[in-house]
């Protein structure tokens, strides 16, 4: 079983699930909208891609926190561009994770919660074809209709212009959602700090070096009006990478 050192606040060896124990995202849910932990991961340049995707940066650690963060949330959260390069599909496989959400009170599988302005979707994605998942897409009114071959379960919300806050709103209203874990991409990410709706960032650190001053970081597009200063909450290693995680002030 992998093992994470944790070394602020001082503590012994942890498993993912130790580690992740007091988070509890839910029972911090704001009123009017779902708690938004996001997590991302990136070189020890700063870069969170290398050949165009995030995988080869993270390690076994990085891939545990990946899979627990996504056991303790009600939905994940997804641009479509992310979702359209990193082929996701069923949000939780395991078996054995699905057993612990079940146990925690949750659904088996979390809600897939997608945003989209255009209304134009990768819908050849695997995410839609797991009869098992969940989806839910806030678009505009008039945006393209799923496929009618589609083995998820989708449901549409029709918004005017949707943003991150009025979206996450919807999704507490209508789905009881009260946690959100987001991976991404940078715009998104950049747009919900301009929303104020971030609440906590969880951030590993891969002993890599990539080199290209031109790739993306954690967050894109335009500069936000004030820098958003964050508070160290804790900060584990393993294997050589290191896990920081951060509430956004």
């Amino acid at each position: 079983m992998l093992s994470f050192d944790r070394l602020l606040p001082p503590g012994g060896p942890a498993s993912i699930e130790e580690l992740l124990e007091h988070v509890r995202p839910a029972e911090r849910a704001p009123e009017d909208r779902p708690l938004v932990l996001v997590n991302m991961v990136a070189t020890a340049d700063g870069l969170i891609t290398i050949g165009g995707r995030s995988g080869p940066i993270g390690g076994p650690g990085d891939h545990a926190l990946f899979h627990g963060l996504r056991t303790i949330v009600d939905a994940v959260l997804v641009g479509t561009g992310t979702l359209r390069v990193e082929r996701y599909g069923r949000l939780v496989r395991d078996p054995g994770r699905r057993r612990q959400r079940a146990e925690a009170g949750l659904a088996q599988d979390p809600i897939a919660l997608l945003i989209s302005r255009s209304g134009r979707l990768p819908w050849d994605a695997p995410l839609f074809a797991a009869p098992e998942q969940h989806v839910v897409v806030v678009a505009p009114p008039g945006a393209p209709a799923p496929p009618a071959d589609l083995g998820a379960r989708i449901e549409m919300v029709e918004m005017d212009a949707p943003t991150p806050a009025s979206a996450l709103r919807a999704a507490r209203s209508r789905f009881g959602i009260r946690s959100v874990l987001c991976e991404g991409g940078p715009t998104l990410n950049r747009s919900l700090l301009a929303d104020g709706v971030l609440d906590e960032l969880f951030l590993t650190i891969g002993p890599i070096l990539a080199g290209s001053g031109d790739a993306l970081r954690i967050v894109a597009g335009e500069p936000l009006e004030e820098p958003i200063r964050l508070a160290l909450l804790s900060v584990a290693h393993a294997g050589g990478e290191l896990f920081l995680r951060y509430a956004v002030e």
